[in-house]
């Protein structure tokens, strides 16, 4: 009886570039070569920022002046643990870490710019700004 002979299936090698979607994949690919042409380096010069913040026109700031920014004012933080959280209810009350009295934080778009205290305006709470953060140390 003669039996069929199984063909060899060709073997494709990533180390050799080769694929079977590759049109031949006899021969590995190979990058086309660029000539190297003299690049021309030169040290960069940078303006000295310093310098131009007096310069600032005022006509270009009030493009800025009606983008809304978010301001918060945080009482207070603590830390719970979750086990504590799922105990909370109604009635419940949470202790801070700030002391009654004590300034509150002042934030636009989350970062602290001032300090202030809490006031009542009519029956809305308010602030009142008592101390502006340099900025330096706005981290």
């Amino acid at each position: 009886q003669h039996q069929p002979q199984q063909m060899p299936m060709p073997q494709y090698s990533a180390e050799q570039g080769g694929s079977p979607f590759m049109g031949s994949y006899q021969q590995p690919y190979q990058k086309p070569q660029r000539m190297q042409e003299p690049v021309n380096v030169q040290p960069v010069q940078f303006q000295n920022f310093d310098e131009t913040i007096a310069e600032i026109s005022p006509n270009n700031i009030s493009l800025l002046m009606d983008v809304p920014l978010q301001i918060s004012v945080e009482l207070g933080r603590t830390t719970k643990r979750i086990r504590e959280i799922l105990e909370f209810g109604q009635g419940s009350i949470i202790e801070l870490e700030k002391l009654t009295g004590e300034p509150v934080d002042i934030l636009v778009n989350g970062k602290p710019i001032a300090k202030g205290e809490v006031v009542v305006i009519d029956e809305s709470f308010g602030v009142r700004i008592t101390d502006i953060i340099h900025p330096s140390k706005r981290i």
